[in-house]
């Protein structure tokens, strides 16, 4: 079920069902036991309720039922007339303020939005960080960050990664330290600043035929440690062709639930600027295969990987990091 109206009175009912009848998903519920218990079942199936009746009855329901706006159904409440749509809870990641324009047109009424950043006209930034795939590594510092983006009017935004593309009221800051929010791969230095990181790093490997998964972990681990990566940033794996059939890293890439792509040697040939060597020439005719394969898998839009750290070694493992540049839709 994608979202379920409900109504109180004749009248109210009477609307739910011109509202369901046109908005495509929407199902009209008729309380058996009551709105309270109704509303409580419906808090798991729908993603989105619209109650026609007072809001006060729907406060007093929901309340014990909220946790997560990541996770929360959007409400929508509205009199039996339809004049006054007011989104009530989950309007932006939830997709409330955008059901209750929706309501407002079948209805012929006024949608009511208080989320400040749709009042103003500035981003909306949990719906930016989602819409470009961004991680939150400190979720508490969002609500004060949206506040501070409507009350200055602009925030700098600061990453040690080329970015393209922001929106009007968010620009670059050279200097960490001055700005408000932070895009990295990297463990967050600070906590009074809004942290995201990007999905944009690739693992390139090498290794001995017969690795286990364990030496996979155990050098991811150590890399992320030692250079202070944050996992979350890791978008996909690589290697040469000949390691498509290594049982030890098809299991990591399938545990980290990540995809793992395969160059051949004239491939990994074509990258420049990496590290060579003569033992992995004989033995596969690539220069290397940790650098650049993760350099090739980085590639995006015709833009080359860049190389973030170069070939680390353990006994049975190589493995290099590729950054894939930032595009972010404004």
């Amino acid at each position: 079920m994608k979202t379920a109206v409900i109504a109180l009175t004749n009248g109210g009912n009477v609307l739910a069902e011109r509202i369901s009848a046109a908005l495509d998903g929407c199902v009209h519920c008729h309380p058996q036991e009551g709105v309270t218990a109704e509303i409580a079942r419906l808090w798991s199936q729908a993603d989105g309720l619209i109650c026609v009746m007072a809001a006060g009855i729907v406060v007093r329901a929901i309340a014990p039922l909220c946790t997560d706006k990541k996770t929360d159904p959007c409400v929508i409440v509205l009199d039996e007339k339809g004049e006054y749509v007011i989104s009530l809870l989950s309007g932006h990641l939830g997709g409330g303020n955008a059901l209750a324009r929706k309501v407002a047109l079948i209805t012929g009424g006024r949608a009511v939005i208080t989320t400040a950043s749709d009042v103003t006209g500035h981003t909306a930034i949990d719906l930016w960080i989602a819409a470009n795939g961004l991680t939150v590594a400190y979720p508490e510092m969002l609500t004060s960050t949206s506040a501070r983006l409507v009350n200055e009017g602009g925030l700098g935004v600061f990453s040690d990664l080329a970015i393209g593309g922001l929106p009007w009221d968010l620009h670059i800051q050279k200097k960490i330290d001055q700005a408000a929010i932070v895009i990295s791969p990297f463990f967050p230095d600070t906590y009074n600043q809004l942290w995201l990181i990007p999905r944009n790093l690739f693992i390139g490997f090498g290794c001995n035929r017969g690795t286990t998964i364990a030496e996979f972990e155990s050098a991811l681990d150590d890399l992320s440690r030692m250079h202070h990566l944050d996992r979350r940033a890791i978008a996909g794996l690589a290697s040469i062709d000949l390691k498509n059939d290594e049982e030890g890293l098809l299991e990591f890439a399938e545990k980290l639930l990540l995809p793992i792509r395969f160059f051949s040697k004239n491939e990994l040939n074509t990258v420049t600027g990496i590290s060579t060597s003569p033992a992995v020439l004989k033995a596969t005719g690539a220069k290397g295969v940790a650098e650049p394969s993760a350099v090739l898998a980085a590639a995006v839009q015709g833009a080359s990987g860049r190389l973030l750290i170069r070939k680390m070694k353990w006994k049975n493992v190589t493995a290099a990091v590729a950054a894939q540049a930032i595009h972010l839709k404004e």
